[in-house]
C-alpha cells in the first residue's frame, strides 16, 4: 500500500507530459526571442502520445500541436517565414508517425495478450480446478501467469482424494513452452495413479520420480526433459488433525494459524528434485505436523516468494501473511495474487501456482 501512490502519481503525470509539453512550449515561444523555437519540445509531444493513448488521442495530440504553433507563428507575425513553415511542415510529419506507432503498440500488445491467453487456457487445460470441498476440506488453487513472459510456464497443482486421506502436489517445472507443459502432464499423470494406490507419501514420490525418468529415457535425451523438477506432496488423513509433507528441493509450506501465526514448514531432510535421482541425495522421509481446526496450509511455486519489487527486495509471503486470518481459501489466494501484482508490478517475470487447504 505504501507505494501505490508515487507511482499513481508517477502516472498520472506521464499521462499528462503531452499536454504540458505543448503548454511549455508555447510560454517559451511567448517569452523567448524570435530566434529561438520551441519546435523540439512541439515535436515531442505526439511521440509521447502514441505508446500512451488511443490511435484519436494521438491523432488529436498531433492535431492540437500543429493548431497551438499556427497560432504562436501568427501571433509573432512570422506564419510565412521558411523557417516556420519548415517547423510546421517537421510537426505535421512527426504527428503522422506518432500515429502509425501507435498503431504498431497496440497491435504488439494486442499479440502479447493473446498469447498470454493461450498460454493460460493451455494451463487450465492440463491443471484443472480442484472441487471447492473434498471431505472435510476447503480447497481453492489459482494461477497465475507472468506480466513480462508470455510463455507457457511449468508450474503445476494437483488434489487427489484416496482412501488414504486427500494428498496434494505443487511443482515447477525447469523451463517453458510446450516441453514444461509436456513434462507437467507426466508429473500430474503418474501422481493421479501413484496417490489411488501408493500406501505412503514416500512411495507417491518415488513414482513421479520414476515417470519422469521414464519419459526422458523414451524421448532419448530430449532437450525437453533434461532439466528437472522440484516439488512438495502433502497428505492429509481423512479423520486425523495432522498433515504430512515429502519437499524435492520446493519452497516450503506456510502453515496459517487460526490466531494469525504463520509457520514455515522447512523440511528437516530435504530431499533433491525430482528427475535428479542419478546424483544420489537423501531418501524421502516425510514429515507429520499437526493441522488444527481453523488452520490453512499453503503450498506455491517460486514465481511468489522470488517476486521482487524495483528495488531488488524479495516479497516474503510468510511476513506478509503473519497476523492476518483468512476463513477462506480463495480469499487468500486472491489477497496474495493481488499484493504480489502490486509489489513486483511489471517486474514480475515468473508464473506461480498456488493451492490452499483449510480444515474447518
Amino acid at each position: 500500500m505504501e507505494q501505490e501512490g508515487p507511482i499513481s502519481y508517477a502516472r498520472t503525470f506521464v499521462r499528462l507530459l503531452p499536454a504540458l509539453l505543448i503548454v511549455g512550449g508555447t510560454f517559451y515561444d511567448y517569452l523567448t526571442p524570435s530566434r529561438f523555437t520551441a519546435g523540439p519540445i512541439f515535436t515531442a509531444a505526439p511521440l509521447v502520445a502514441a505508446p500512451l493513448y488511443s490511435r484519436r488521442g494521438t491523432l488529436l495530440t498531433g492535431l492540437a500541436t500543429v493548431l497551438v504553433v499556427t497560432a504562436i507563428h501568427a501571433q509573432v507575425g512570422i506564419l510565412l517565414q521558411v523557417e516556420a513553415i519548415t517547423e510546421l511542415a517537421t510537426i505535421a510529419t512527426v504527428s503522422v508517425l506518432a500515429v502509425l506507432i501507435n498503431l504498431l503498440v497496440r497491435r504488439s500488445r494486442e499479440e502479447l495478450a493473446s498469447q498470454r491467453e493461450i498460454a493460460e487456457a493451455v494451463q487450465r487445460a492440463v491443471l484443472p480446478e480442484p472441487a471447492e470441498r473434498i471431505g472435510a476440506f476447503a480447497i481453492a488453487a489459482r494461477y497465475e501467469a507472468a506480466q513480462a513472459d508470455a510463455s507457457i510456464g511449468g508450474d503445476l497443482y494437483a488434489v487427489q482424494d484416496t482412501p488414504h486421506g486427500v494428498r496434494l502436489v505443487v511443482g515447477d517445472v525447469r523451463g517453458k513452452g510446450m516441453g514444461a507443459v509436456a513434462a507437467v502432464a507426466v508429473v500430474i499423470g503418474a501422481f493421479r495413479e501413484a496417490a489411488e494406490q501408493e500406501a505412503t507419501l514416500e512411495a507417491v514420490a518415488q513414482r513421479l520420480e520414476r515417470a519422469l525418468e521414464r519419459e526422458a529415457a523414451r524421448r532419448a535425451g530430449i532437450e525437453l526433459f533434461e532439466g528437472f523438477t522440484t516439488a512438495v506432496l502433502a497428505e492429509l488423513p481423512h479423520g486425523e488433525g495432522v498433515v504430512r509433507i515429502v519437499t524435492r528441493g520446493h519452497p516450503p509450506p506456510l502453515l496459517l494459524c487460526p490466531d494469525g501465526t504463520v509457520h514455515t514448514l522447512d523440511a528437516r531432510e530435504p530431499a533433491l528434485p525430482l528427475g535428479m535421482g542419478d546424483f544420489g541425495g537423501r531418501p524421502d522421509r516425510a514429515e507429520e505436523i499437526a493441522f488444527r481446526s481453523g488452520a490453512t496450509l499453503l503450498l506455491y511455486t517460486d514465481g511468489l516468494s522470488e517476486a521482487r519489487d524495483e528495488h531488488g527486495r524479495f516479497f516474503e509471503p510468510a511476513d506478509r501473511l503473519a497476523g492476518r486470518v483468512f476463513h477462506e481459501p480463495a480469499a487468500l489466494l486472491a489477497t496474495l495474487a493481488r499484493e504480489v501484482r502490486r509489489y513486483a508490478g511489471e517486474a514480475m517475470a515468473d508464473d506461480m501456482a498456488l493451492l490452499a487447504v483449510r480444515r474447518p
